[in-house]
């Protein structure tokens, strides 16, 4: 251990979480005090839509015929019952056994 600061990584640490925390919060507490116009706030609803888009094409168009099965069943579990995990652990499901079938 460095003699000169005995607790040098734990008070590097708690520092970085201080800082971090309070950016965080200076944020919020920023964007709070903005008023958005009609045009920013229809881009920010649909912002959510184009993460997601983003995250998942690139899967799709990677794995092929047991990654867009598994999605189409997710989306309609989500759309039927609106149980997130139980709409994951079916389409986990699928996916293994599209591929067990090798289609």
């Amino acid at each position: 251990m460095n003699s000169v600061v005995p607790y040098g990584p734990y008070v590097a640490i708690i520092c970085m979480g201080i800082v971090t925390a309070t950016l965080r919060f200076s944020g919020y507490w920023l964007m709070g005090n903005v008023q958005f116009t009609p045009r920013i706030q229809r881009i920010m609803e649909a912002l959510p839509g184009c993460v997601v888009a983003a995250l998942i094409l690139p899967i799709l168009l990677r794995e092929g015929a047991p990654a867009v099965v598994a999605v189409v069943a997710v989306a309609l579990l989500m759309a039927w019952w609106r149980k997130e995990f139980a709409a994951l652990a079916v389409g986990v499901a699928v996916a293994m056994t599209v591929r067990s079938l090798a289609l």
